[in-house]
């Protein structure tokens, strides 16, 4: 008899201890019932197009150091603090440069009627320098690569360059938009540089995107203190124009830019942890960089990229399911003109970058996305085919490796071996708004976000409770 009663009390606390260690074994990369939770939820939700909507219409543009970046970060942090994540501000130095006259007009022509000049289109790049508030005349030259500016070198001196390189949309239209880009954004960002060498007192580049609506892109320039002449987009039609008055004979322009070089301003890279179990202290990083241009409310580029990473927190809270490696949430500061919170973030977890098991970020804007890319070994791909498996219903179980992807805020941590990956997406059209007054919250389709948040979530997922070692990434050659 007290045999039994000591024993009777025993067994509802075993099995309460054995349903616990069963549910409290650590989850599994290849749990395809998981993983299709997690694909069929993120397909059923809006809840990163309702983000992203509050990101573009409630701030608009977030260029580093400006009000509207300062009330981004407070934004994403309250709101992944509301998802339970355990948020940290990583101070960030950024630039902090403003816009603000940008007019030019064609004073001098070969052909010019009396009294008739002709406006054009263009806007400042960042880090551009200034003209005398009441603009400044000179003659064009307008060259097609590096190699003619510097045969005509001796007629630089005192001219305004114009870099007229035609953006390769044909070459978009067939994957490769990426390939295009880089082309035009070389003259973008090294072409005023390069053109201030040879005593230029401003430099033009034709805009960098395939679609034609008179409509300028800005973006980053290699421009400094050292070297910092006026420097602006045209758009495609101006730079047509310019080129075709250009042959009749020599033109005059007269620009006024009126941009500014401010202190640098304190800004923050926002993360949120969501912890792992057993593998808690390593750390999968899934991100997309907060800040903007400051023509438009940067809704594909990258505030697409925010809402889909601080959605695969909000997806694994609402199925409550734990990974085993810690998750980090970041959205990074000043990608667009200094990459300064890639930097902060490396800088902190140099030491320890083997605890960095591997790093998601998404910057290539919302277009359907069709699977991953991925910078591991050729031997790592095969790790990879139950999240295929689990992608197929939605058309998104492509898998590219690549040694290097070269993804902006990653580019330190993949540099140093860290296993990098990027959303595969259509980006056919994301060139025709890149860094324009026309990258809005109209050009994202809901469906494609959905179908980002069900990539980026599964891929982190997986990546965070996978057993085996990816390896590094292969060696960066710089």
């Amino acid at each position: 008899m007290p045999h039994v009663l000591l024993h009777t009390p025993r067994r509802p606390f075993i099995l309460a201890t054995l349903i616990a260690c069963l549910f409290s074994a650590p989850a599994q990369a290849d749990d395809a019932a998981a993983l299709a939770q997690i694909r069929d939820s993120a397909m059923q939700s809006d809840w990163a197009y309702e983000r992203l909507a509050d990101m573009t219409d409630l701030i608009g543009p977030r260029l580093s150091g400006s009000a509207g970046a300062a009330a981004a970060v407070e934004q994403v942090a309250a709101t992944l603090r509301q998802l339970g994540a355990k948020v940290t501000l990583q101070p960030v130095k950024v630039p902090h440069w403003v816009r603000g006259v940008e007019t030019a007009e064609l004073v001098d022509y070969a052909g010019r009627p009396a009294g008739v000049s002709q406006r054009v289109v263009l806007t400042a790049l960042g880090g551009s320098g200034a003209t005398p508030a009441a603009g400044l005349t000179a003659p064009l030259l307008v060259v097609r690569s590096f190699e003619e500016l510097q045969a005509r070198a001796a007629e630089v001196k005192g001219r305004i360059v114009l870099f007229d390189v035609p953006f390769d949309q044909e070459m978009a239209e067939r994957g490769l938009a990426g390939v295009a880009y880089g082309r035009g954004a070389q003259f973008r960002f090294g072409g005023p540089k390069a053109a201030a060498q040879l005593g230029a007192v401003a430099a033009l580049v034709r805009s960098v995107g395939g679609a034609d609506f008179r409509i300028a892109h800005t973006g980053a320039t290699g421009l400094t203190d050292a070297l910092r002449i006026p420097a602006a987009a045209v758009t495609v039609e101006d730079a047509l124009l310019i080129g075709r008055l250009a042959a009749r004979g020599p033109l005059r322009m007269h620009l006024t830019l009126t941009p500014q070089n401010l202190p640098e301003a304190d800004s923050f890279n926002v993360i949120a942890d969501l912890p792992g179990s057993d593998k808690a202290d390593e750390v999968v990083v899934v991100s997309g960089h907060l800040d903007s241009w400051d023509l438009a409310t940067g809704a594909n580029d990258d505030g697409a990229g925010v809402a889909s990473a601080m959605a695969v927190i909000e997806t694994l809270q609402r199925l409550k399911l734990r990974p085993r490696r810690t998750i980090r949430v970041i959205a990074w500061m000043n990608e667009e003109n200094g990459g300064r919170g890639g930097r902060a973030y490396f800088d902190a977890n140099k030491d320890a970058l083997d605890k960095q098991f591997a790093a998601i970020e998404s910057d290539s804007g919302s277009g359907r996305p069709f699977g991953v890319l991925a910078s591991v070994g050729p031997q790592a791909e095969k790790l990879f085919a139950p999240l295929r498996a689990a992608l197929l219903p939605i058309g998104a179980n492509a898998f590219t490796r690549r040694d290097q992807l070269g993804t902006g805020d990653l580019h330190a941590l993949e540099s140093a071996g860290v296993p990098s990956f990027e959303p595969l997406v259509d980006s056919h059209s994301y060139f025709h708004y890149h860094h324009t007054p026309a990258d809005t919250l109209d050009k994202v389709a809901p469906e494609n976000l959905r179908r980002h948040v069900a990539v980026m979530t599964s891929l982190t997922w997986f990546l965070a409770t996978m057993e085996q070692p990816i390896g590094r990434a292969p060696e960066q050659v710089e």
